[in-house]
């Protein structure tokens, strides 16, 4: 368009104001939206038992980092997120699994029922926006059955304050209707969430790799499993009838229940079986993509030796893999495994080992085109995050074999899917010569 002389010191006037306010305010919103350049991502989805993306197989060499949200809260903070999103691009890993929950606790996103801090929210928005940025899909966690974070024993105690609860029993977090009806919304406001650095809905953002409706979900007061099945079919329908494009897994520790044969000859003991879970029951469901497992022998057996502890971190790998593969009929991942270090006379090659046999049962399955998709460890931090670490928690560049280990992984299971797919940091990681 071409400004007769007549318009033009006007036209010119306006722009250099627009500029002004732009330069000096530029992290001020003035209904102009301006978002970042955005790198091209594409949902992942499922075909029967694999994953798929950009009309390709998929499998997933992932991490956990569960405290994204709440250091990119903060400003001296925040570059940790960018950190650990580059390392993990960096080691040739696709998806970290991170907490897209903070009930009432330190940098709560939701303070109470219903209420929630723009300030946590524009953080999460800043994880997401960098994951992009990076490469990285998100396996985002909704809600914990622990109290870190909050978890459903704040959603009972927030609705035992109010007085509209039934029970100050955790477990109502499943049964009571109040409470359904509360963590519903907090589905909704998130899932609907605009982010103020994308545009996008998060719903409508490819960056999510899946969603996970509870960590570890336990019902303690119904060994049945009744109660939290009844839970985890209305919420995970809930969830599909506003996204239907993302996946969505349950977040299970991956313990066979009463009515399961293999509560005998899997799990790690006649407890696993009755804490109101099973993994084929509630991951079978239409509404479920993909049946997640974890995998902690040092918490579930006590003074088992290393090697023996090897071959039921095998047996338990390839069972849930078997599922999938003849039952489920769905992707399996391993969405947490971590080796602690306060075992007896601990050593990092022990942690390499353990990793290892997780690793090959994934890489054996792949390679035959099996249910095995992915795994993720427990737990990636930077450093200077001392006060988030527990005794799994690992720096993985601090220690050389374990960072070969992992990146010689991601490269394996990038040649199944073809050199030819390879983009970014993973092609540069997997052609070096």
């Amino acid at each position: 368009m071409v400004a007769t002389n007549g318009m033009m010191y006007p036209i010119i006037g306006f722009a250099s104001c627009v500029a002004f306010i732009y330069v000096s305010f530029g992290d001020l919103n003035f209904g102009i939206d301006i978002y970042k350049p955005q790198k091209r991502m594409d949902f992942v989805k499922r075909n029967n038992t694999h994953f798929a993306v950009d009309g390709g197989v998929f499998y997933v060499n992932g991490w956990n980092s569960y405290w994204l949200m709440d250091q990119a809260v903060e400003e001296y903070t925040r570059p940790r997120v960018r950190a650990m999103l580059q390392a993990g691009a960096k080691m040739g890993l696709t998806v970290c699994r991170t907490w897209a929950f903070n009930d009432g606790a330190y940098n709560a996103l939701q303070i109470s029922l219903g209420q929630y801090d723009e300030r946590v929210f524009q953080a999460l928005d800043h994880v997401i926006a960098e994951a992009r940025e990076q490469g990285i899909w998100l396996l985002l966690s909704l809600v914990n059955n622990l109290q870190a974070f909050g978890g459903k024993s704040q959603y009972v105690k927030w609705a035992w304050q109010e007085g509209i609860g039934l029970s100050s029993s955790n477990d109502s977090f499943y049964f009571d209707p109040s409470i359904r009806k509360y963590f519903k919304s907090y589905v909704k406001t998130l899932l609907t969430r605009k982010n103020t650095i994308t545009g996008i809905e998060y719903r409508d953002d490819p960056t999510i790799f899946a969603w996970e409706l509870i960590n570890e979900p336990r019902c303690m007061t119904d060994a049945s499993g009744d109660t939290l099945q009844n839970w985890i079919e209305e919420m995970s329908a809930y969830i599909k009838s506003i996204d239907k494009k993302h996946l969505l897994t349950v977040g299970l520790e991956g313990f066979y229940g009463p009515k399961n044969r293999k509560q005998f000859s899997v799990n790690p003991g006649d407890w696993a079986a009755l804490l109101g879970s099973d993994f084929i029951r509630n991951s079978k469901l239409d509404s479920i993509d993909f049946a997640s497992a974890h995998i902690y022998p040092d918490h579930w057996f006590h003074e088992q030796e290393f090697e023996d502890e090897l071959k039921y971190l095998s047996s338990w790998t390839h069972s849930h893999i078997e599922d999938g593969d003849k039952e489920l009929k769905k992707p399996v991942m391993f969405t947490e495994f971590g080796y602690s270090n306060l075992n007896p006379n601990f050593h990092p090659s022990q942690r390499d080992r353990f990793f290892k046999t997780i690793f090959d049962e994934i890489y054996a399955s792949a390679s035959k085109h099996g249910a095995g998709a992915g795994s993720f460890v427990w737990q990636f931090l930077v450093e200077g995050m001392e006060e988030y670490n527990d005794e799994f928690g690992i720096i993985p560049w601090e220690n050389s074999s374990t960072y070969q280990l992992i990146t010689e992984h991601s490269c394996r299971l990038a040649a199944i899917q073809g050199v030819n797919r390879m983009k970014g940091n993973l092609r540069e990681l997997c052609t070096r010569s």
